[in-house]
């Protein structure tokens, strides 16, 4: 890959204005020769950032962050030094120029440039559908009932692609560009008898976005109730892969840098829900399931993920597929506990934006959602039940070092199964996986045949009707924590409570 020119960086440090470009991020006043405010990079309250608009550079005499204005741009925004390069000219208008590159590549940047230049205009040309065609009336009230403001919805360029066959395909050719660019930017089909044809119509369109801010393609959610899918987006191509990029990543970096926290939610519009209700720190999946390549992204925007996906089977599998793929990360995962039913636009929607912030504030550790989730789905009325909870904590209990926090959830599900933390401890360390494939050992039975030997299976706790109806009650507070926590608040704990070791793990929940 070219490198751009040494005269060409300097003077693009000579035109960026230090000042205005700290003082977006942080309020700066004038110190003698050098500027103060208060650090974007950790919380304080007393100004220790000081900034010298003359040399460029920063400082932060709180946390020890500094650098010059390239690396200021790369913390704030999450970006490597070549990206906070090309933001930086874009948004002064300086031209880079480019070390000497091979023929081949030259001729593959300009194919690349083309393209990005065609996705920019049909971005624009759907905005401007959306706002002033009356075909996209349907669209407006749509995104109008869902409570999206239309600033918000301009700032993320949400459009309408009307339902004619060829808009898009016309007006680029009389643009100039070409059949194959159309094709290999992912703006248009063919049918069985080769016919080409716009790729999205009578569809809300969501420009998915790389970390500049440029359009790479394009998410469209169909407006009428007979259109299938309900949601396409752009197909694969030179520019565009699905796997790569989060939704809304170009606007949630900034505020992700400075939380060091972004949440992660399903859907288009539940992403801009959070952003209008102050939680600017949000991106979204784009429909696919969670892959390297985005986890790498994540991890460059903040050092913690906070999953608010869906609280339904599909979403909960979610978050353990995702747990998967960034294990052995620094990458620190809390899951946001959702309502079952409802998804983050709704509660935005139908509660104000105070209930998601306080869901958001009240985000538990991933390992905490997992026993949640493994005592939820157990059938703890039964041994065998009981058996197969304990099965399933152990491979998420026992790895975890000598902690507060290996000792509350030890508790937590202790109580769960009506037994104390001692006996849980006992059984975790003798639980078999459950799906070991190995064969019990043979053993004789009483009358000399052999028999499989059995694991030493949990006795069935005897429960007086009052504390079972606690641990039924407890388990329904785990299925819906926002619900299960406000319930739980407004009682009176210990004289609701008649069994210690329930009332002990309500206040764990609490």
């Amino acid at each position: 890959m070219a490198l751009y020119t040494d005269d060409s960086i300097e003077r693009l440090r000579q035109t960026v204005d230090m000042a205005e470009l700290v003082g977006a991020k942080t309020e700066l006043k004038r110190s003698g020769q050098q500027m103060m405010g208060i650090c974007p990079f950790h919380d304080e309250r007393s100004p220790s950032f000081s900034v010298d608009p003359v040399q460029k550079v920063f400082h932060c005499f709180g946390c020890g962050e500094g650098g010059d204005l390239f690396k200021f741009v790369q913390l704030t925004e999450g970006l490597n030094f070549r990206e906070a390069v090309e933001s930086l000219s874009d948004r002064y208008g300086v031209t880079m120029e480019l070390t000497e590159e091979d023929p081949q590549a030259a001729q593959r940047r300009e194919k690349r440039d083309r393209l990005l230049e065609l996705l920019e205009r049909t971005a624009a040309f759907y905005v401007r559908n959306l706002w002033e065609s009356p075909e996209a009336e349907e669209s407006r009230q749509y995104l109008a009932g869902r409570g999206l403001d239309e600033a918000l919805l301009r700032e993320f360029r949400v459009g309408y692609a009307p339902s004619a066959w060829d808009k898009v395909l016309v007006a680029s050719r009389q643009s100039g560009y070409s059949e194959a660019e159309l094709w290999d930017a992912g703006l248009t089909a063919k049918n069985q008898k080769g016919n080409v044809y716009d790729r999205f119509r009578r569809r809300i369109t969501f420009p998915l976005c790389d970390p500049r801010g440029r359009v790479l393609g394009f998410g469209a959610r169909a407006v009428g109730a007979d259109q299938q899918p309900k949601y396409l987006n752009s197909s694969e191509n030179v520019v565009f892969h699905k796997g790569r990029q989060v939704y809304a990543a170009d606007l949630a970096r900034a505020a992700a840098a400075k939380s060091g926290e972004v949440i992660l939610c399903e859907g288009y519009t539940d992403v801009i829900a959070l952003h209008q209700a102050g939680l600017r720190n949000t991106v979204g999946l784009m429909g696919t399931a969670l892959t390297e390549d985005q986890v790498s992204e994540l991890a460059r925007m903040a050092p913690v993920v906070a999953l608010a996906l869906d609280a339904d089977s599909a979403g909960q599998e979610a978050m353990i597929r995702a747990a998967k793929v960034a294990e052995g990360r620094k990458l620190e995962l809390r899951v946001v506990p959702l309502p079952a039913g409802n998804d983050p636009a709704d509660i935005v929607q139908q509660e104000g934006p105070e209930a998601i912030t306080k869901l958001v504030a009240g985000s538990v550790p991933f390992v905490r959602f997992r026993v949640d989730r493994a005592l939820l789905l157990a059938d703890l009325a039964t041994a065998e039940g009981k058996d197969r909870a304990v099965s399933e904590l152990a491979p998420i209990i026992t790895p975890l070092p000598a902690s507060a926090m290996r000792d509350e959830l030890t508790e937590l599900a202790a109580a769960a199964l009506g037994v104390s933390g001692a006996k849980l401890t006992e059984w975790l360390g003798r639980a078999r996986p459950l799906a070991a494939s190995a064969p019990p050992a043979a053993t004789a039975t009483e009358d000399g045949s052999k028999g499989e030997s059995q694991p030493p299976r949990p006795a069935a706790t005897v429960i007086d009707p009052g504390a079972r109806v606690e641990r039924a009650f407890l388990v329904q507070c785990l299925a819906d924590p926002g619900v299960g926590r406000e319930a739980l608040a407004a009682m009176d704990l210990e004289a609701d409570f008649v069994s210690p070791v329930f009332l002990r793990a309500a206040q764990l929940i609490l």
